[in-house]
């Protein structure tokens, strides 16, 4: 089944059983795809929607940090059950060892040892790690190793 069946099957169960709160996560989540299949005149592939999806938790979880310094716990349990809805879709998130490993590998192919190449790195990892893993911290490794 494709991510987008699945999505619309919980939307349906969620409807069925009343759940007004994941509800209402799951059909933010239908609304942003949508949005950007109009914007970019395509049909969104499972890939596709993860890096929606992404974008969707970075965004909560921006504000729940925003809404922590604000002391807006009404706020917080919203921003957090949305989370959890979305980080259903998202597939299994490898370890830092697991980065790590992969990190050590894609910079010995391409032979790199200079800051000056994290671009580079960052990118070819991109590829391979996307919706595996947050991309801020394996920018956070490359940069390390390559320091």
């Amino acid at each position: 089944m494709s991510l987008r069946q699945t999505i619309s099957e919980d939307m349906k169960s969620f409807m069925r059983a009343k759940d007004t709160a994941r509800l209402g996560a799951v059909r933010l989540l239908q609304a942003a795809i949508k949005q950007k299949e109009i914007d970019d005149q395509v049909e969104l592939k499972d890939e596709d929607i993860l890096s929606v999806i992404q974008k969707m938790l970075k965004q909560r979880k921006d504000s729940i940090e925003a809404y922590q310094k604000a002391s807006r716990d009404d706020l917080i349990a919203q921003e957090e059950l949305e989370v959890e809805v979305l980080n259903k879709y998202m597939p299994e998130q490898l370890s830092d060892d697991e980065v790590n490993e992969i990190v050590t590998t894609v910079i010995q192919e391409m032979n790199v040892s200079e800051m000056k190449d994290m671009g580079k790195v960052v990118g070819a990892l991109k590829s391979k790690l996307s919706g595996k893993a947050d991309m801020a911290n394996v920018s956070k490794i490359v940069r390390s190793k390559l320091a």
